[in-house]
């Protein structure tokens, strides 16, 4: 297949990789963008952007990127740590006392950033409308009583990863995570991501499709569905449907678990910049921080018996895992979205990597590593 924008000479086999993707794994529109020591190397897309239009994917196109969006929430959580607003391991309740109730009064942005805290899904049901106004979540969250004792066990926190963190982050900076990352680093960075997709942008937006042979989903009743679906609430996968995917009404929403909009061109940016700086910047994250970030804190079962896919996880991030997410080595850090996204930085090889995609297969398959294959092919050659 064609493809669009460009590749450094020495990154070819990257573009050789997008290219047989379209041809092996049946893609139907993609980016990938790498940065390499501050400098981008790598700028490629292709492909249809609505397959009911025949619209093709641009440079300006952004899709869902489901939990990519936790690295975003993530980045922000950690430099507001490192500018010493917030202590990710002191009680939440230093800046959010109504978080308190119901005996979280230990539990520390650590265990909310490893989803160690007992706080993976919510006994309250709420409605889509209540969802999308915020409080009404927040509330939800001071009420609930964790399932375990915080930071003796995990389980994913799909969506109240980013409701607690994005409410600490408001208690802390006065702004919804949504704003304060576009102050703090979106805007200055001229970054195409956000927790709150702008009307003006809805144009540019692909539309997500299933995979054929997608594996089905579990008992709507089931832990993981009420996690992924907010009891019900949000559709999925559904992506048509109302409050599905493709809604523009739920990517408008401030959803910062799972609900980010971005371009890989971007994501990749976001974490050269928290790696190594982009274009003779200093970087975002220092390396004591991303130090910090990368020790493990959670791997191997979890709470509810899901067995071990090999995943591992440091402060907000998944960390290099052969068996899960294969990176570049024991300095990258990242995060996966629901349709085979994925965005990660490296500040040992100065890497900033990102792959965005409509056509949606699932967690871990071929198509990111095989892009990421090429880009560890790269550097060893260069």
């Amino acid at each position: 297949m064609e493809h669009n924008g460009w590749a450094d000479e020495r990154y070819g086999a990257v573009a050789d990789a997008f290219s047989r993707n379209f041809a092996d794994s049946g893609e139907l529109g993609a980016s990938v963008a790498v940065f390499v020591d501050g400098r981008q190397v790598v700028d490629l897309w292709g492909g249809i952007a609505d397959e009911r239009t025949g619209r093709p994917w641009d440079e300006h196109t952004v899709v869902p990127v489901f939990s990519c969006a936790k690295g975003v929430v993530s980045v922000c959580v950690h430099l507001l740590a490192q500018e010493g607003r917030l202590d990710l391991d002191a009680p939440i309740a230093s800046h959010w006392p109504e978080f308190a109730r119901g005996g979280k009064e230990a539990i520390t942005p650590r265990m909310i950033l490893a989803h160690r805290a007992g706080l993976p899904v919510l006994d309250r049901t709420l409605s889509f409308d209540e969802i999308t106004a915020w409080t009404p979540v927040v509330r939800a969250v001071e009420e609930q009583e964790p399932l375990w004792e915080p930071g003796a066990a995990h389980e994913y926190h799909g969506h109240t990863f980013g409701f607690v963190l994005g409410e600490l982050i408001r208690r802390v900076t006065g702004l919804t995570p949504g704003a304060y990352f576009r102050r703090a680093i979106g805007d200055g960075l001229g970054l195409r991501t956000w927790i709150g997709l702008p009307d003006e942008e809805v144009a540019h937006l692909a539309r997500l499709v299933e995979a054929e042979g997608r594996p089905g989903n579990p008992d709507p009743e089931s832990l993981v569905m009420r996690i992924v679906t907010m009891n019900g609430a949000l559709a999925f996968p559904g992506l048509d449907v109302p409050h599905g995917w493709n809604d523009p009404a739920l990517l408008r929403a401030e959803i910062p678990g799972a609900g980010a909009v971005s371009s890989a061109r971007s994501l990749a940016t976001l974490y050269a910049a928290a790696a190594t700086g982009v274009d003779g910047s200093a970087r975002l994250l220092t390396r004591e921080t991303v130090t910090g970030a990368l020790r493990e804190l959670t791997a191997g079962p979890s709470w509810s018996g899901f067995p071990d896919l090999g995943a591992r996880w440091g402060s907000g991030f998944l960390l290099d895992a052969p068996r899960f997410r294969p990176m570049l080595g024991a300095r990258s850090f990242g995060n996966d979205g629901s349709g085979g996204q994925f965005a990660f930085g490296d500040d040992e090889f100065g890497v900033g990597f990102a792959y965005t995609a409509n056509r949606m297969i699932g967690h871990g398959d071929a198509r990111s590593a095989r892009l990421i294959g090429a880009v560890r092919e790269c550097l060893s050659a260069a």
